[in-house]
């Protein structure tokens, strides 16, 4: 059997232990890894020739990513998981307790356990490269560090730094880490090994004291400010996370009874802690869509079909979105790119939020002034259809407007390579109609972003009858070296997200004409999972967004799509949300950090604020339109699968992700008692709430998605 450990002897007396498990592109953490270990710290203590140890990976790009996570999916009971932590716990305790100095040579990623088995080493230095990152996302899986993370961590860099990053996830990078005392020191990669050979020969030294501010070292210095410092992170865990997701307040009780009662009590704490996270329903929902997202990346989204390269773009538009998608494919996918508009003003506009996207990172110190100009230069502009002959991909992002799209699609083919995609940024206009327009409608695609672009992570690649598979796989290559998670939909109106997104924002409507105030039902969503409440959202989107789609989903997919008529008072009161700094909201200087509700705006809508529902029952009613149209899309075919519309509705409307997305959530449900619920709100509320087909039928059989 291969080995994943490699001992080598250095004439100096320094020995370097070589991680590199066989077969893997990258160093993940194994249960299994344990008794080999072992073997080899005994095998160091035995050998008294050996003065130091250096601890470095066999992987050309990263030092441990983390801990194997499908080992947690093999754990059946908590016990399982306990033992999983206590045995990583037992390892690292070894090689900290090892009397000669050991040093973690780290480039790469060191993620989770490889943080912490980095931490059980005496000293660590790593390499400057872009590459080289350092964190604990334990969090973001519902889990905490298990492998003595929420220990050593605070004990090494102090109890605030060490809680923002294990409450956030966040990874830190090479100078960062230098300077909050988690590495001792930031090397070029040539010089990375030999530089942790000279610190290990230099022997054991003793740590310096974290630089902390004043407020900081006065709170952590004594049990009185530290209860400061966790009762504050506990207020605004519970803020941020509405109580819904366990790992944070169990991550400030590990630390704070390690922190009091010591390591030995701190390191029981984290075991059971952690062991209660992973047989928890919130970190399986959250593992399962990490192995969904990892899944996908595999995946060209159309069988048997590979990708052509992409070497230029072309975006059609200069407005917010198509600024948005040039930015991202200049400075994410380092592809030059041509913006072309009708006007000067729409292609400035576009270079100039491009590049404000990119001054965030040189004013951070990520980058530099001249790494900002370089990936500026990839973005050139035109009025005219110049410099686009050699496009392979075109975005349009122009107005919503079917005539004006079918003359891009004609101007497109006219000026570009038989072999170039058209991809249309379209919100709700089937793509079968705008390809009507096309001699290669097997080139023309949806590719649908959502806006803030660099901010939301997800795309629809929208198919319609006639796109060629190279098209599809071509351009879901596209949207991944972008930095998005694309998900392929068929054509339709709305397509996925938006269809899903419609009945609930409609149903949220009804509730406010009904006499619900907008702080309840934003709040009553908010508690229920999801990022911002569903008014919120229709103020930052655009009420005349809303207003536009409204009418074309009605048209194609029927009665139940219909919006509240008062809708249209608002926009004869022009209220269009943010964007005109009038909605539902109050905007503009004015306006404290906590937004206001411009109360004038019941007067417009008619109505009163009555008194309000429970905010469990309100929310009900808005989810359960959106769960029972999810289904419906999978029943049409517009997903492919109920793991594509758990992502979908995850990184595209902000689905609460401890639920595992919509189809995974109906699970937990079940769907007799879903179709139990939505026949009440139906004998209610009229046919709107009528369950599909496809519910039903899994209600008799009692059948699962998963």
């Amino acid at each position: 059997m291969e080995k994943t450990f490699n001992l080598t002897r250095r004439d100096d007396g320094i020995a370097i232990l070589t991680m590199d498990v066989p077969g893997e592109s990258m160093n993940t953490l194994k249960a299994q890894f344990g008794p080999e270990i072992s073997e080899i710290l005994a095998e160091i203590k035995s050998d008294s020739s050996i003065r130091g140890l250096v601890l470095i990976s066999g992987k050309k790009d990263s030092f441990v990513a983390g801990a194997d996570i499908s080992m947690l999916d093999a754990c059946k009971t908590a016990s399982d998981a306990k033992a999983l932590s206590q045995q990583g716990h037992v390892v690292f305790n070894e090689l900290e307790a090892l009397t000669i100095p050991v040093v973690a040579a780290i480039h790469g990623a060191c993620l989770g356990g490889g943080l912490e088995l980095a931490l059980a080493c005496h000293q660590r230095v790593c390499s400057d490269d872009g590459k080289t990152m350092l964190g604990v996302p334990e969090v973001q899986l519902g889990l905490l560090p298990g492998g003595g993370g929420t220990q050593r961590l605070p004990r090494l860099v102090g109890i605030t730094t060490a809680l923002d990053m294990m409450l956030t996830g966040k990874q830190i990078r090479p100078k960062q880490a230098l300077k909050m005392g988690l590495v001792n020191d930031v090397v070029p990669q040539t010089i990375l090994l030999q530089t942790a050979v000279e610190m290990a020969l230099a022997g054991k030294r003793v740590p310096k004291p974290v630089k902390k501010s004043l407020v900081n070292q006065v709170l952590e210095g004594t049990s009185f400010g530290r209860n400061i410092i966790f009762d504050q992170a506990t207020k605004q865990v519970e803020k941020k996370t509405q109580g819904n997701y366990p790992a944070p307040a169990k991550i400030i009780d590990c630390v704070r009874q390690g922190i009091a009662k010591g390591m030995q009590k701190g390191l029981e704490v984290e075991a059971s802690h952690f062991a209660e996270l992973v047989v928890s329903k919130e970190s399986e929902a959250l593992r399962s869509i990490f192995f969904a997202t990892t899944e996908m990346k595999k995946e060209t989204g159309a069988e048997g079909a590979s990708p052509r390269k992409v070497k230029k773009a072309v975006i059609l538009g200069g407005g917010l979105m198509g600024g948005g998608i040039a930015s991202v494919t200049t400075t994410k996918a380092k592809i030059p790119v041509r913006v072309k508009d009708i006007s000067e003003k729409g292609l400035s506009n576009a270079l100039a939020y491009a590049y404000k996207l990119l001054d965030k990172g040189v004013k951070r110190r990520h980058m530099t002034p001249a790494a900002r100009d370089n990936l500026m230069a990839l973005m050139t502009t035109t009025t005219e259809y110049k410099g686009v002959k050699d496009a392979d991909i075109v975005v349009e992002a122009v107005f919503e407007d079917l005539a004006l799209k079918h003359q891009m699609v004609k101007d497109i083919e006219r000026e570009c390579g038989e072999h170039t995609i058209f991809a249309s940024n379209t919100s709700s206009l089937p793509i079968s109609q705008i390809a009507e327009a096309a001699t290669r409608p097997e080139n023309v695609i949806g590719l649908h972003y959502f806006s803030p672009v660099e901010k939301m992570p997800l795309v629809e690649v929208i198919a319609h009858a006639k796109t060629s598979p190279e098209t599809i796989a071509t351009t879901v290559a596209f949207a991944r070296k972008q930095g998005k998670t694309p998900i392929v939909v068929q054509d339709g109106a709305g397509f996925y997200v938006n269809r899903i997104l419609a009945l609930y924002m409609n149903e949220a409507a009804q509730l406010l004409l009904e006499g619900q105030s907008v702080e309840h039902l934003d709040k009553a969503l908010v508690k229920f999972g999801f990022p911002v409440g569903p008014i919120t959202l229709l103020d930052e989107v655009g009420i005349d967004v809303g207003a536009k789609i409204s009418p074309i989903l009605e048209k194609e997919l029927g009665e139940r799509f219909k919006a509240p008529a008062a809708f249209d008072k608002l926009l004869g009161d022009d209220r269009k949300g943010r964007k005109n700094g009038k909605g539902f909201y109050q905007y503009g200087a004015s306006s404290k950090k906590a937004k206001a509700v411009d109360e004038s705006v019941y007067g417009v809508l008619g109505i009163k604020p009555g008194t309000n529902k429970d905010a469990k029952a309100v929310a009900e009613r808005c989810v359960v339109q959106m769960l029972n149209e999810a289904v419906r899309c999978l029943e049409d075919g517009i997903i492919a699968s109920p793991r594509d519309g758990d992502i979908g509705a995850i990184f595209g409307i902000g689905f609460p992700p401890f639920l595992g997305g919509p189809f995974h959530y109906i699970d937990t449900l079940g769907a007799a008692n879903l179709v139990r619920i939505l026949e009440g709100y139906q004998s209610q509320f009229g046919n709107r709430f009528e369950p599909c087909e496809r519910l039903k039928t899994m209600a008799q059989e009692n059948a699962h998605f998963f």
